[in-house]
């Protein structure tokens, strides 16, 4: 009785300590750690060290990168606190790849093992050669971006070769500033005893908890209902005490389904307030219309008043006519009719004058707002896009646009320009993206290293980009939207020194402008 007692205060004492640290939060500004390029079929080890927050925290990988494989990461870690216990918001720990063009990989999840800090190792593989590794504290372990809770990140490598392999010290992250992290209403993820639930439940409860804090009650109701029975399912059957494995796979499965009614929810309310700007814009073209009809009708209304002025004057001038002694004056009087007469023409050409400047505005101004909202519309849709163009290829964006660049695989050989059945099988569907995406210009540059006369250099990017620009044609897109160019080896992105610096060379890059 009296050790339960001691393990008790024990883990008290130990749950205190972490809600202590938990006030120091990491506040809402990038962070900067280093990106190491691991050479192929060489062993790297990492040491990893634990934020200024968690300072007791160690971690090692050991990493190759493979032809076959990308870059295969073994990793160990040790003195892991139990995640809920850094507060309500989280429910276990993720490893995350994060390239210098800022492409962010969800490798997996750390699982929880022991009741109090623990140990744990796992394998995993990443497409990606230059890049940081950082562990976090998550609620489940299917988000998509990083929390600002940053357990460890990774130092500099050795090598039991001698070499240093490269690094980069300019990765930057934010982490993901929901406001569900910091809102007081975020709701507790489980009972008392934490320790005794299973994790993959504690992220279920967090997953959903995290759908209807992003209204998916609202605008995702049946994804939702699917979700909260899958979890009461996985629960029920964990108190029943049923095998471990069933548990485990209702879990993840309501996880899944939370994060699909949460991602429906976003989408949903997007189009919804996209819908409610689009009514209030069509409120206010209403509303100018109105204005531009009263204007109209005022003018109408001046001008006959004019009218019926003008043919007073003439009434009076003819019967002035008739009283002989009077002509002098009525002639003076006639004088100064036509000068009146004159300034009302003035005043009813000048009042034209400021009708066609208001059409004219009007005009401009409307014209103005359509090309805004498309350029509105092309940046909403900017990233949806780019992850559609991931399957294909490296995509990045710069001040011309989105880039694409396919990998070599997309043909036969190094100097040929004919298609790889992979290749023919990922343009079709490419071009099939960028068919529906009408609001962008395309051109196709083909670059391959120096290896060569500059002749035969040239006629060989030429023909690639043009078979690449005439397979995109063939199916479906517009070929007044499409420009096709061989650059040779003139714009090198590395030097022509080794193998794999030469096929970083030989490249063929689609560039989306949007159409101005």
């Amino acid at each position: 009785m009296k050790i339960h007692k001691a393990h008790s205060l024990l883990a008290l004492l130990s749950f205190l300590f972490l809600l202590t640290i938990t006030s120091f939060a990491q506040v809402d500004v990038a962070r900067q750690t280093t990106a190491i390029t691991y050479p192929q079929d060489e062993l790297v080890y990492v040491q990893f060290r634990g934020t200024t927050r968690f300072p007791r925290m160690k971690g090692e990988a050991k990493l190759k990168r493979t032809s076959k494989n990308g870059t295969e990461i073994d990793l160990s870690v040790s003195k892991m606190p139990r995640p809920f216990e850094l507060g309500a918001g989280y429910a276990t720990y993720v490893l995350w790849a994060i390239s210098p063009d800022g492409q962010i990989d969800n490798l997996g999840e750390i699982k929880r093992r022991g009741f109090f800090d623990f140990d744990s190792k796992m394998s995993v593989t990443t497409p990606l050669q230059t890049f940081s590794l950082i562990i976090t504290a998550e609620p489940h372990f299917l988000v998509r971006r990083p929390s600002q809770t940053i357990m460890l990140e990774n130092l500099s490598p050795y090598a039991p070769s001698g070499r240093t392999p490269a690094t980069t010290r300019a990765i930057q992250y934010f982490g993901n500033s929901s406001d569900y992290f910091r809102d007081a209403r975020t709701p507790e993820i489980a009972e008392t005893d934490y320790a005794k639930t299973p994790s993959t439940i504690l992220q279920a409860k967090q997953a959903v908890a995290l759908a209807r804090f992003a209204g998916a009650q609202r605008d995702a109701v049946e994804e939702l209902h699917q979700a909260e029975a899958l979890l009461q399912t996985a629960d029920a059957a964990w108190r029943a005490g049923r095998d471990e494995e069933q548990v485990d796979i209702s879990a993840r499965q309501a996880i899944g389904v939370a994060v699909k009614a949460e991602t429906t929810a976003a989408a949903r309310r997007e189009a919804r307030e996209k819908r409610n700007e689009k009514t209030r814009s069509d409120a206010e073209i209403r509303q100018s219309e109105v204005r531009y009809t009263d204007a109209q009708n005022e003018v109408a209304a001046l001008k006959s008043e004019l009218a019926r002025e003008t043919r007073n004057r003439e009434l009076a001038e003819r019967d002035a006519l008739n009283y002989s002694n009077q002509i002098k004056d009525l002639q003076a009087e006639l004088g100064k009719a036509r000068e009146e007469l004159g300034r009302t023409k003035t005043e009813v050409e000048s009042a034209n004058q400021k009708l066609a400047n208001i059409e004219s505005q009007n005009k401009a101004l409307e014209q103005q707002r359509e090309k805004e909202q498309r350029l509105s519309q092309i940046q909403a849709n900017t990233a949806v896009l780019m992850q559609s163009l991931k399957r294909f290829g490296e995509v990045k964006r710069d001040e011309r646009g989105i880039i694409l660049t396919l990998p070599e695989n997309y043909f036969t050989g190094t100097r040929t320009s004919s298609f790889a059945p992979k290749g023919e099988t990922n343009l079709s569907s490419l071009s099939e993206v960028l068919a529906s995406n009408t609001d962008y210009k395309i051109s196709v540059e083909s670059h391959t290293d120096d290896k060569g006369t500059p002749e035969e250099l040239q006629a060989l990017t030429e023909q690639r980009a043009q078979s690449v620009a005439d397979k995109i044609i063939s199916l479906g897109v517009a070929q007044n939207r499409l420009e096709a160019k061989g650059l040779g080896a003139s714009l090198p992105i590395a030097p022509n020194t080794t193998n794999i610096n030469r096929a970083k060379n030989r490249r063929v890059q689609i560039v989306l402008t949007p159409i101005e």
